[in-house]
């Protein structure tokens, strides 16, 4: 069988690094691998649907699955996970507690990123701020014309605002002139900026905390398959997931060898350790069962939120050929 010369984006992890040098191949193709952030491999996919094979906004392909689908079919290989505790900064010198953010002023690089719907969802589960509590601001991090990467239309009792012409949400967070800041990277901000820190003081307890009460451990991205590319070859999607996993699976070997450490942060081994205890052996478990809990989670709060236009089924959002895999 002549291979598919395909291409490949996804982030520079190490649970991809086996794929994209080659140690790991997915069965039956010629990758073309590239490693790019996820800002610019979303606004390519979900802009131009650039790449064959590459990582996904769970939240953005939630969306367009709601909508009927888009140019991609969904594998559930979950390249991106993360407690969100750490996304959330406010002022410190009027923001005390979470429930002190209604009434507020809070800036959003994009109101429908993945990280700011599971924020949203602590807000409103845990301490019962809702969406509609709040004046949002949607503006770049860094770069003042960053735009959202897909329409989306919300309800009427949330309300989003843009910045003004020419600032950042992270400027407006050290002036004051908005009292939070939600995005999966932190604001940009000169060294040592008064007033301004995480809205959990502990976030690494709180997240542990959330871990205990929910056995939640929230996705971030997902991997796609250009729709086309399955249709027609039904195996390909299947055959993704395979080479994902055994790439993860390089790197949770290599990470566990202490002979020498493989990651430039001590400490590397015990924290291992520490998270296995508290979330089990396998805890960045790839496919639909393992996380079933979490992506029907997800799901819920993104149709609260008026960001998908249905309530869609964790199977809606993969290739069939993915649901299930074969085991000796």
């Amino acid at each position: 069988m002549t291979k598919l010369n395909l291409s490949v984006a996804v982030g520079p992890y190490d649970r991809t690094r086996a794929l994209v040098d080659g140690s790991v191949q997915i069965d039956g193709v010629d990758a073309a691998c590239m490693t790019l952030s996820p800002e610019e491999i979303f606004f390519r996919a979900f802009r131009h649907a650039e790449f064959d094979i590459c990582e996904l906004s769970l939240s953005s392909f939630t969306v367009k699955t709601a909508q009927g689908g888009g140019p991609y079919v969904g594998v559930p290989a979950f390249v991106s996970r993360a407690f969100r505790h750490t996304s959330i900064y406010v002022r410190t010198d009027r923001i005390k507690k979470p429930e002190d953010l209604k009434g507020k002023r809070v800036g959003v690089p994009e109101y429908q990123l993945t990280a700011n719907v599971w924020a949203r969802a602590i807000l409103e589960d845990d301490f019962g701020v809702k969406p509609s509590d709040i004046q949002w601001v949607r503006g770049g991090i860094e770069d003042a014309a960053r735009p959202e990467k897909i329409t989306i239309k919300l309800p009427p009792d949330v309300k989003l605002e843009n910045a003004p012409e020419g600032k950042t949400i992270s400027a407006m967070l050290a002036e004051g002139t908005i009292d939070g800041f939600i995005a999966p990277r932190p604001p940009s901000l000169p060294k040592n900026t008064p007033n301004v820190g995480w809205l959990f003081p502990d976030p690494v307890a709180a997240a542990k905390d959330y871990f205990k009460r929910t056995g939640i451990f929230p996705i971030m991205h997902i991997v796609g398959v250009r729709r086309t590319l399955a249709e027609q070859h039904p195996w390909l999607p299947g055959a993704v997931l395979k080479a994902f996993e055994q790439s993860k699976a390089a790197a949770m070997e290599q990470l566990s060898d202490t002979s020498a450490t493989k990651v430039t942060l001590p400490f590397v081994e015990e924290r291992l350790a520490e998270a296995r205890e508290l979330m089990g052996e396998d805890f960045w478990a790839y496919g639909v069962e393992p996380s079933r809990k979490t992506l029907e989670s997800f799901l819920r709060q993104h149709h609260r939120e008026g960001l998908s236009s249905r309530l869609v089924t964790p199977e809606e959002l993969f290739h069939p050929g993915t649901l299930e895999q074969f085991k000796l």
